[in-house]
């Protein structure tokens, strides 16, 4: 307690020693801004001597201490005027920036204070006007003169780094003394007063793994052999401390974080000597027997472990690929296992760094061993073929039960189980072989014909008797061995056309065989003339020997007329053994031909009528066809232009139509149960008809756009237009007249049915309700209606 009260007086001290030591030098600093009067003379014109007041002002800088919390205002200095004989006639005006706000004159003393607290961060000086005039007629006595007032700075203000927090890093093992990270304050205090900017750095946190420069602010590496596997990340704090790091000086702090980044300073290593794993003998090339695992504290690409098998005797049966992305090595199958054959093997696997720094080179080799034992597991194995497939021969059109081949499989298994057999009948639809279930001979059902399918492939089961699951597959291809069964005959259709002309022993046709027999049953083939035509006198047959064989002519001197075809038996025959021959018939044509060979005509008739007739024959012969057709045609014309007599409506020409219908409509959309052509007369269709009981005054002509097609089909819109052709007339006055509906046609022998022309009715019925019908009706009302008006008359 007594050093702490110790430390609070020294501190006191000097306070008051540095309050007296400013006050002491502002007061020296105002004393020396008093001004002082010098004259100074001018000889002017004419001898007369000028005089010329010098500026009474002897300017030094004013200084003012920021941050001042006194309680009266700080006294800035005084202004003084040499003509100021201190009656008060003199008035002293400040003028510039802060004046009258923040600095004040005292206008008879010319004393000048601060009137607010300053702060030199904000404002380091003022520029002011200062002015002496008469204090009565506000004259200026002086010319205005500028003078600048300094704001006095202290340490107020603590360093400040340019981040709160940092984050550097640096590989680990690096060397002592290797730069991490530079930090940076800043004072806001002049620099060129005092100590108060001057920063000095330490660190606080951190010691000993890394230390800072003291005027730079360089962090370094302080240990060497820093492991970021012990120890990764490190918190540092430091420290900026102004007044050049002395006792009263402000300061400031940061934190750094530094991380240490890695190197590939660690061998991969596996944590056990053996490693025990197992497989059946069943498993297949590929699949993953078991895994390893070499431990490297690196990481990224430093920790990265590449995996290989550098030694055993099961190098040829098992492989090792490396995961990446767990770092493990993956022993695989690589060929097929027999358990029968060996049981167990052993490997030497290496797991080594993929990259390796030099600079740790020396740390040891950076890789690892260690031994792999597999054992094989028995497993329960399907039957094995002898050959992985068969090939058999069979002559074709051998007879059912021919023996083809034998295939055999036995069970791998120490038990050895019986086999049986059986053929895939999805491969043998036909079902041409069958093999016996007990020792695998192959036999044919049907005769098999190579021409229609020269291999057949088929499948073969094997399966064990006590275990019908285990079973095994094996293709066997059949071949049919050809025999000579298929004589050879032509290769095409051959028609062949030799010319009237034809010289003696000239060539026209060149023909080829085939055979459907293998070659070694077909070509080479044989052509001659059978023997009855050996000596034919029109043509002779020449072999090639290349398979072909070419028709000459023996002759010279054909005729269409007397021959015009010959049809020529060709004997063919082929090597195989026994041969087989076929005889072939060329059907050989006579045509005309020109001198240079080139075919004219084949054709008898045509040469016929060509030497019968001349062109103009031909041509007489069709000018009269042509003139009976137009004689025909002219007829017909004539005889559709004739105009018909206009239709008399006589007593037996009014009939009705009875058209008798035997099936059921299928309503007003159903077209197809009446002709339209029963409404329609046939006068009619090409004009209007005028009516002829009583004549018009002039003919009417209809509208061409109301008659309907003749061919219409639309009942309803033939009945409109008929209606509306009747209202339109104008010659037709409400009488009564008949109106032909239906047309049987001329020269009918039966009567009229109807009785619109009686001119008496016996009927009861009430009609007067026709007067209602209007004028077109009026006809008929007065017809029907005449019987009562007789009665009322009478």
């Amino acid at each position: 307690p007594k050093m702490k009260e110790d430390n609070c007086l020294h501190a006191a001290l000097l306070c008051l020693g540095v309050l007296c030591y400013s006050h002491a030098l502002s007061s020296e600093r105002l004393n020396h801004s008093r001004p002082s009067l010098h004259g100074h003379h001018e000889k002017g014109k004419e001898g007369q001597v000028l005089h010329r007041s010098k500026r009474g002002w002897v300017w030094n800088q004013f200084f003012v201490i920021e941050e001042y919390t006194g309680p009266d205002p700080v006294l800035v200095g005084r202004l003084h005027s040499d003509i100021d004989s201190g009656d008060g006639n003199i008035k002293y005006i400040l003028s510039g920036e802060g004046a009258g706000i923040i600095f004040v004159i005292d206008d008879k003393s010319g004393n000048i204070h601060a009137t607010k607290t300053l702060d030199r961060e904000e404002r380091a000086q003022y520029t002011l006007t200062a002015q002496a005039v008469d204090r009565n007629t506000n004259r200026p006595l002086e010319p205005p003169s500028e003078f600048i007032v300094k704001v006095q700075d202290i340490n107020d203000n603590p360093p400040e780094f340019l981040h709160e927090n940092y984050h550097a890093n640096v590989p680990e093992r690096s060397n002592v003394g290797t730069s991490v990270i530079q930090v940076t304050a800043s004072d806001a205090d002049d620099p060129t007063y005092g100590n108060s900017a001057k920063l000095v750095y330490s660190i606080l946190e951190g010691q000993p793994y890394f230390s800072v420069e003291a005027q730079t602010g360089i962090i370094r590496t302080a240990l060497p052999n820093m492991d970021r596997e012990a120890k990764e990340e490190y918190h540092v704090v430091i420290q900026a401390k102004d007044m050049g790091g002395h006792m009263g000086g402000l300061s400031g702090t940061t934190k750094v974080t530094i991380t240490l980044t890695d190197v590939n300073d660690n061998p991969p290593k596996f944590p056990q000597s053996v490693y025990q794993m197992s497989v059946s003998e069943a498993a297949v090339p590929g699949e993953e027997v078991g895994r390893v695992k070499a431990k490297d504290p690196d990481i990224g690409e430093n920790g990265l472990v590449a995996y290989s098998i550098i030694d055993g005797d099961g190098m040829d049966m098992f492989e090792i690929t490396t995961d990446y992305e767990t770092q493990e090595g993956v022993v695989k199958l690589k060929k097929t296992l027999d358990y029968e054959t060996k049981k167990s093997y052993s490997l030497k696997v290496e797991a080594a760094n993929v990259h390796i720094d030099p600079k740790f080179i020396s740390n040891g080799p950076f890789k690892d061993t260690v031994t792999v034992k597999i054992a094989v597991e028995d497993a329960d194995e399907p039957p094995v073929f002898l050959k992985p497939s068969y090939i058999f021969e069979v002559q074709e059109n051998a007879a059912s039960g021919t023996v083809v081949g034998k295939v055999h499989a036995k069970d791998p298994d120490a038990a050895n189980s019986a086999i049986r057999y059986s053929i895939d009948r999805h491969t043998d639809l036909e079902r041409y072989f069958v093999i016996n279930a007990e020792d695998g001979n192959i036999k044919t059902i049907k005769s098999l014909d190579r021409e229609e399918m020269a291999w057949h492939n088929i499948s073969v089961f094997a399966v064990e008797v006590h275990k019908q699951h285990q079973e095994a597959k094996v293709p066997v291809a059949i071949k049919v061995v050809d025999v000579n069964d298929n004589a050879p005959k032509f290769a095409a259709a051959y028609e062949a056309f030799v010319c009237e002309n034809a010289r003696s022993n000239q060539q026209f046709i060149t023909i080829s065989a085939d055979d459907k027999d293998d070659s070694a049953n077909g070509p080479r083939f044989i052509f001659s003339l059978p023997p009855e035509i050996i000596h034919n006198p029109n043509f002779t047959l020449r072999d090639n020997r290349d398979n072909t064989a070419s028709v000459l002519v023996r002759r010279e001197g054909f005729s269409r007329q007397k021959q015009d075809l010959y049809l020529l038996p060709i004997v063919i025959s082929d090597g195989g053994v026994p041969p087989l021959s076929s005889t072939n018939t060329l059907s050989i044509r006579v045509c005309g031909c020109d001198s240079g060979g080139s075919l004219l005509s084949c054709n008898a008739e045509a040469y016929v009528l060509n030497a019968g007739l001349s062109t103009g024959a031909l041509i007489a012969i069709l000018a009269c066809i042509v003139i009976l057709l137009v004689i025909v045609v002219l007829f017909v014309t004539l005889k559709r232009q004739k105009k018909e007599p206009l239709i008399v409506f006589e007593e037996e020409d009014v009939r009705e139509n009875i058209i008798t219908y035997d099936d059921e409509g299928g309503g007003e959309e159903d077209t197809e149960a009446f002709d339209i052509a029963t409404l329609q007369n046939p006068d009619g269709i090409n004009g209007f008809i005028p009516r002829k009981d009583i004549k018009p005054e002039y003919q009417y002509l209809p509208r061409p756009g109301l008659r309907p097609a003749p061919n219409s089909v639309d009942v309803d819109d033939f009945i409109n237009t008929r209606i509306q052709e009747a209202d339109n007339d104008p010659t037709a006055p409400p009488y009564d007249s008949i109106q032909i509906y239906g047309y049987e046609g001329r020269g009918s022998v039966a009567g009229s049915l109807s009785s619109l022309e009686s001119a008496t009715t016996d009927s009861d019925l009430d009609y007067d309700y026709l007067q209602n019908w209007g004028p077109r009706f009026k006809k008929l009302a007065d017809l029907y209606g005449s019987k009562d008006t007789f009665d009322d008359d009478s």
